[in-house]
């Protein structure tokens, strides 16, 4: 596969026409599609280049996409302006608009965006990384799509034209004052469509077409881990992670039940420290995020908790005692230590962090109590060992690190790597953000950058090291930073490719390629400049289980707020990359609502549950008995109807989301009412008279199953078993049968089913619904064949199988023995209890003979 390349140069020569008239056009002030007008007073300024006229002879994209994205040339165009004097921060307007519903993603932080919708340009907020119009003159929708240029990228804003706040602003933006320019031909993209979600596909196919340096996700492999369950130690430790939790917190999901796939062990395991330490020592004693983030790292291998560990330790030693209470005892008392500062009452914050020290160094000592083997492995290579000699089936085993290696760089003269201290400056698009403790410190402690040139060999020396260890994949994090530094490296987008270019050829080499999760990088640099080999990332912001401001219920409206930005973001993100909807708390009040919604994701599934502290009940509705999961085939999106809503504090509207498997489709709907973002405070917020209950219909046409070409047949059926699993009810519906009404109280669910009935000889309906003891019961189905008067299919999992039938068979077969079922001849349930077959890897044959 070829590397990326420039983005490719604009020539008025056809060679990209289709033949196909544009169905964009600029004329007298008025960018219209079809001739309905999008945009009004277009500035003289502003140029209008149809896609056709540029030429991509040099594009580095398959040449099966290349045709595909030359069939829709007419669709779509490029927007750019000339001004008269070269900027670094070259700002246009485009036009204007209003009475026109859209959906936006915007950045609310430097590393997070959420979904924004309005209907005038004045609603925009500072930002956007693209607005979705909705054209109903025309039965279309629209996407304006802010693009890389040369050496700039742009985001949207709105703002005031001869005082008039309703015209759409283009901002470019090079991130350094020695790099200017004064015209654009191709600053950002418009595409037209008649359906969203296949709009957003053709128009980043054809950003990827025309850039030439990403790559789309079904062009990449996918990393192991996407139908797997997982651990991440963050919330259960923070920064005070250490071998024998890791050891615990892994050894409590195998004897639950549950038994992880994959590993993620978060921030805390490297070395750090701060300038003013000792350049050989570890900064320690670390508890919150937010302590480490002014410290950079002195050496590329694991920490001394870490480094202190030797081979076989915890195997060995059968009177190794663990108290599951330790951490969050720590964590009580660093948040009265931290309530003491701020109320400056520095005696008492002294006492506190005497007792936290004290606490850590006795968690430090525990491992003295274990022998290690004679011969051993140490340090981080040992407990990976360990772990993956005790632990059957614990393939992946990631890491977490920074893209500058950690929140404060590499620091400066500690390794063979020309590193040095660059102050960080915020990009000006940043000045409408929410306030963020993160930004606060890497802004007081600048960012150790080790010079670009050297940016393969930084990243290998980092892992090389880790794979040689038996680290599989990283999760790198604090991505979006590199906008900050940029000043004296070529500006954002060529500091950005020297990074990315070196991040992606190291894990390509030491992680197959695929071992790699994206976070902190919600911005379109990013998505457009590093996605080359990554192919999984966040889509969501922070997993919170309270509010980190105080409000009491923040426990609850924080967790719609995440599921929404999951939901949305995934629009543009799933074009990239696999999204990855993050953790959750398999013990927390919503834990429920969190798990029922990561069932249908379509990405892995993991959890950040302190040690001790699970719900194997709730988690068993999510994973088999293998650690595996029935992982559906797309990744969940808004339905159309939630697109231009607003689900979080609009009052009416509940969040739904569809998803595809193999023999059926899946709907959630979820009231995430309660919160959302503040333009005007800059913040997300609660909003209290919102957290209430809500009433909405879900019917079979909400299904997106053109979607997944598979599935098309799927979506032709003239009758459905659908099948909701919170009230356990079964019945049919017909393409124009009425709309399932529903209502949901705060934090709260439905998951809905959709399965083709199948006719079997001439009198009788059936349809398989699946396991429904599992949340995404449908994709528990393996196969189901219609063989003359008989059904035939393969279930994976233990538990309760479902299927709809008109009439009761003559037999049931359960891997090929006659087995006893439960029928009800009132609503078609029909039941039979399936085991776990260890022997088949969880699959067993279940038969029904008419």
């Amino acid at each position: 596969m070829a590397s990326p390349s420039e983005p490719c140069e604009l020539v008025c020569n056809n060679t990209f026409s289709n033949g196909v008239a544009d169905l964009f056009s600029l004329s007298d002030g008025n960018l219209t599609i079809n001739g309905v007008t999008l945009l009004s007073e277009v500035p003289e300024n502003v140029a209008f280049t149809s896609f056709g006229a540029v030429n991509h002879a040099s594009s580095n994209a398959p040449p099966s996409l290349v045709k595909e994205v030359q069939s829709r040339s007419h669709k779509g165009g490029f927007l750019g302006f000339a001004h008269p004097e070269a900027s670094p921060c070259p700002t246009n307007s485009l036009g204007k608009f209003s009475d026109r519903r859209f959906l936006s993603i915007f950045r609310f932080k430097t590393w997070w965006s959420t979904m924004w919708v309005g209907s005038r340009g004045s609603d925009l907020q500072a930002e956007t990384q693209w607005v979705l119009f909705e054209v109903p003159e025309v039965g279309s929708y629209v996407l304006l799509l802010p693009l890389i240029e040369g050496k700039f990228r742009s985001a949207i804003s709105h703002g005031d034209s001869d005082g008039d706040s309703d015209h759409v602003l283009l901002c470019g933006e090079s991130g350094s004052s020695r790099v200017l320019a004064d015209s654009f031909k191709a600053l950002a993209y418009v595409h037209v469509g008649d359906n969203p979600f296949t709009l957003m596909r053709e128009a980043y196919a054809a950003a990827r077409v025309h850039l030439g340096t990403f790559r789309l996700r079904e062009e990449k492999p996918l990393p192991p881990i996407v139908d797997k369950f997982g651990w991440c130690t963050w919330d259960a430790f923070y920064l005070t992670v250490e071998p024998i939790g890791v050891y615990r917190g892994v050894k409590d999901f195998a004897d639950g039940g549950i038994p992880l796939r994959f590993l993620v062990i978060d921030d805390g395991w490297q070395s750090i420290n701060l300038d003013c330490e000792n350049p050989n020592e570890d900064r320690k004693n670390l508890v919150f995020g937010g302590e480490q983030m002014t410290a950079r790292l002195y050496r590329f291998q694991e920490g001394e908790k870490f480094r202190k560990y030797r081979g076989g330790s915890l195997l060995t030693s059968e009177t190794l005692t663990y108290d599951r209470y330790k951490p969050k005892k720590i964590f009580s008392k660093a948040k009265e230590a931290k309530e003491a500062r701020k109320a400056g009452n520095k005696a008492k914050e002294l006492e506190l962090r005497r007792e936290i020290d004290q606490m850590l160094e006795q968690k430090g000592e525990i491992l003295a109590e274990g022998r290690g083997d004679s011969g051993e492995r140490v340090g981080l290579s040992g407990l990976i060992l360990d772990l993956k000699s005790e632990f059957k089936g614990l393939d992946d085993i990631y890491v977490w690190q920074a893209l500058c290696g950690a929140w404060g760089g590499v620091r400066p003269g500690s390794t063979d790597l020309d590193s040095k201290l660059v102050p960080v400056k915020l990009s000006p698009g940043l000045a409408g953000t929410m306030n963020d403790l993160a930004v606060d410190k890497i802004v007081e402690g600048g960012i150790g950058l080790v010079n670009p040139a050297q940016s393969g060999e930084f990243y290998d020396s980092m892992h090389s090291y880790l794979a040689g260890a038996g680290i599989t994949g990283v999760k790198v994090d604090v991505i979006h930073t590199l906008e900050y530094v940029s000043e004296e490296y070529g500006g954002r987008v060529e500091l950005a490719k020297a990074y990315y270019d070196g991040l992606s050829k190291s894990i390509s080499k030491n992680f197959d390629g695929t071992g790699i999760i994206s976070s902190m990088q919600q911005c379109n640099d990013f998505f457009f400049l590093g996605t080359w080999q990554v192919n999984m990332g966040r889509t969501g912001d922070d997993f919170w289980f309270e509010d980190p401001y105080g409000d009491p219920m923040g426990v609850y409206w924080l967790q719609g707020a995440h599921m929404i930005n999951n939901s949305y973001n995934s629009l543009w993100m799933g074009q990239f990359m696999q999204p990855d909807w993050d953790m959750f708390q398999s013990d927390h009040a919503c834990g429920e609502f969190h798990a029922a919604a990561h069932a249908i994701c379509g990405g892995p599934i993991y959890v950040s549950d302190a040690v001790g502290f699970h719900n194997f009940d709730l988690l068993k509705k999510l994973v088999f008995n293998d650690g595996s999961i029935p992982i559906c085939l797309h990744y969940a999106l808004p339905t159309r109807d939630c697109l231009f809503a607003n689900p979080l504090f609009d009052q009416t509207t509940a969040l739904k989301i569809w998803n595809l498997n193999k023999f059926g489709g899946v709907i959630g709907a979820f009231n995430c009412q309660g919160c959302g973002w503040n333009p005007e405070e800059k913040r997300v917020k609660g909003y209290s008279h919102c957290y209430k209950e809500v009433t909405g219909t879900v019917h079979v046409s909400d299904m997106e199953w053109d979607q997944v070409e598979t599935c098309t047949e799927l979506g032709e059926a003239g009758e459905y078993a659908v099948y909701q699993h919170k009230a356990k009810k079964l019945f049919l519906m017909a393409r124009n049968s009425d709309a399932i009404r529903f209502t949901l109280q705060p934090s709260s669910f439905e998951l809905f089913s959709f399965v083709p009935v199948k006719n079997i000889g001439t009198d009788v309906k059936f349809a398989a619904i699946g396991l429904v003891n599992m949340f995404n019961c449908c994709g528990t189905l393996m196969d189901v064949e219609v063989d003359g008067v008989a059904v035939r299919m393969m279930v994976k999992g233990g538990g309760e199988l479902l299927v709809y039938s008109s009439r009761k068979p003559s037999g049931c077969f359960l891997n090929g023995a006659a087995v006893g079922f439960d029928y009800c001849a009132e609503d078609g349930k029909m039941r039979v209890e399936v085991p776990w077959q260890e022997e088949s890897g969880g699959v067993s044959q279940v038969a029904f003979d008419y």
